[in-house]
């Protein structure tokens, strides 16, 4: 009896940690974006997949026509985040590139941890990939974005995708991209570790969250681990940004150099000053207006 309350408090704890967890975060990037919000119309929708649906946010583009339809994948570990925490940056990232955002929010660990999470994401986008000519105006073509785990989760979604929505995808935008477990030892989890945004104990605590307590012996982990994947070489034109001051940084310059080697056309930049969160979380600053500037040059190159 004994044990079984001390567990049921242990659950509890741990409840409210992840709860606590994100609502800061939420506040946090509120905060940080809070004179940067704009007035421009977006909806709702909700998309079908996996018998639930998939909420989602478009985020039309006022020159969308001949632009592809961006489809972005929030990050915070697979565990925080949601439409909320990323909606500035979502708004932001329609209006400087003139495209039509789709926004996407997928299922969070640890209630419903791998592989519910990267199966919505398939399945949104394969069922955007049939319904873009409905959706927004634009070029029938789709790219694929997202920061730190949505960043994972938006190459694993290039890697997994059916053939038909393989052929629409044109390219991926990966923002400090997570590649790779914590366990494959890259000197910037050390180096790194603490002191920043995103620590290496926090990073350790999301991966443990979203493969549970079976870690990299869980079935299909590999599916998380795409710099380790045998089909690099069917990925899109790439542009990969990395943070010197982050974790994920030696991890994201190896996916780089492993997408090279495949064959990708890929652009690949280190931003020397930054901190994990640069680019979505700490709201605009000189090193998310070059970021910027960086896909706007990647997107009137991109074919």
């Amino acid at each position: 009896m004994l044990q079984q309350v001390r567990q049921w408090l242990i659950t509890i704890l741990q409840g409210f940690v992840v709860w606590a967890f994100r609502w800061a975060y939420r506040l946090a990037n509120a905060w940080n974006w809070r004179d940067h919000v704009s007035s421009a119309p977006f909806r709702s929708l909700d998309i079908p997949g996996n018998g639930r649906s998939i909420p989602a946010r478009l985020y039309p583009g006022d020159r969308s026509k001949n632009k592809p339809l961006i489809v972005f994948f929030h990050g915070g570990g697979w565990v925080i985040g949601d439409l909320h925490t990323h909606h500035p940056y979502c708004q932001a990232l329609s209006a400087r590139t003139g495209c039509s955002v789709i926004a996407v929010e997928y299922a969070l660990a640890p209630e419903q941890p791998f592989p519910a999470g990267p199966d919505d994401c398939l399945a949104a986008t394969q069922w955007i990939a049939r319904h873009t000519a409905e959706l927004a105006p634009g070029n029938g073509r789709l790219l694929l974005a997202g920061d730190s785990a949505g960043a994972n989760l938006a190459t694993c979604t290039c890697l997994e995708a059916d053939p038909e929505t393989r052929r629409l995808i044109c390219g991926q935008f990966l923002i400090y991209p997570a590649t790779d477990h914590y366990s494959a030892g890259y000197s910037s989890h050390i180096d790194k570790a603490t002191g920043y945004y995103l620590t290496t104990r926090t990073m350790q605590w999301f991966w443990d969250h979203y493969l549970g307590k079976q870690g990299t012996e869980t079935p299909d982990a590999a599916r998380t681990m795409p710099i380790h994947s045998e089909k690099l070489a069917s990925l899109p034109p790439t542009l990969l940004v990395t943070a010197e001051n982050d974790p994920l940084r030696d991890e994201g310059a190896a996916y780089a150099d492993k997408l090279r080697e495949a064959g990708i056309n890929i652009r690949f930049r280190n931003f020397d000053d930054a901190a994990h969160g640069f680019a979505t979380s700490e709201g605009p600053n000189d090193d998310y207006d070059a970021l910027m500037d960086e896909l706007d040059s990647w997107l009137k190159a991109l074919r």
